[in-house]
């Protein structure tokens, strides 16, 4: 990630900077939204007590107004105080946006009174005018006229991890039992009820597919060992098209009977192989979580 404690996103009212702090909170920035700047010291004398390392994103734009003013001293203080920052300035076309004024159904910030196509102008107008030391100041200037969520995404992800897009997306693979009920949270849905079941062994049915004993039976079919290898094949195909059209999570559950053995052991042994190629990728388990839940409440 390029080496900057603060990024200051500002720019026109419908530019996209809603858009922008999505991408950057995923970028695991700590993002706050319409913080008068005169407040920017405070927040970093509270924060920097217990973490200095933290990066911040904070979005300010015309809705704070009279604080806008203070946004060059406020900068001044994070310079003095051995702070990095940058400004990101968005802005668009006019006619993009009133278009998306009028899609979203929403006022302009500096709406007053009735409104009219001629009065959008007037306060698209006014807002450039405010804006125009902010974007005297910006670092980065992107035009959002033509670009689409994901292409700001790609945008964000260049300038703030120096990545390709998909070596930004985090696989998210989750074991579940059907008896418990199919996923709705999952992009991605495998049954490996095809490989035979550790249940069935009497050694191996107190066990969880996280013990090794478990993870070998289930591993020793030739079907297993196909399935693994199909799977981060056709994984490492797909991320690069998921990744363009936006996603920086992929959800994949990874079901058997009642999420104990096959699931749990399928679901490790995906992401270990994942990471092994270098994809951002880790496990988690829902009935096993669910089981230990039920155990605390009947002690």
């Amino acid at each position: 990630m390029k080496d900057v404690d603060f990024v200051i996103v500002t720019g026109l009212s419908g530019a996209g900077k809603t858009q922008a702090m999505k991408v950057l909170e995923d970028l695991h920035f700590f993002c706050i939204d319409n913080l008068p700047p005169a407040l920017l010291p405070r927040l970093v004398e509270l924060h920097g007590q217990t973490d200095r390392t933290r990066k911040y994103a904070i979005a300010i734009d015309i809705r704070v107004r009279e604080y806008f003013s203070d946004l060059r001293q406020s900068l001044e203080w994070l310079e003095k105080s051995g702070y990095s920052y940058q400004i990101i300035f968005l802005d668009c076309s006019d006619s993009v946006l009133i278009k998306r004024f009028s899609e979203t159904r929403r006022l302009h910030p500096l709406v007053k009174g009735k409104t009219t196509p001629e009065s959008i102008y007037e306060n698209i107008a006014e807002e450039r005018r405010l804006l125009s030391d902010a974007r005297e100041m910006a670092h980065v200037i992107i035009d959002t006229t033509d670009l689409r969520p994901m292409d700001l995404r790609v945008r964000l992800n260049e300038i703030y991890q120096n990545l390709p897009l998909h070596e930004s997306l985090t696989v998210d693979i989750f074991s579940f039992g059907y008896k418990y009920g199919a996923p709705i949270d999952a992009d991605i849905v495998f049954d490996v009820r095809f490989i035979p079941n550790p249940f069935y062994v009497d050694e191996l049915r107190p066990l969880t597919g996280a013990e090794q004993e478990v993870a070998d039976y289930v591993m020793q079919f030739s079907i297993t060992q196909e399935f693994l290898v199909r799977f981060c094949e056709l994984v490492q195909l797909l991320l690069p098209a998921y990744s363009r059209e936006g996603k920086a999570r992929l959800t994949i559950g990874i079901g058997c009977t009642g999420g104990q053995h096959r699931s749990v052991a399928i679901a490790i042994e995906l992401a270990k192989r994942l990471k092994e190629r270098g994809i951002k990728s880790g496990a988690r388990h829902r009935e096993i979580t669910r089981s230990h839940l039920i155990k605390e409440e009947l002690r």
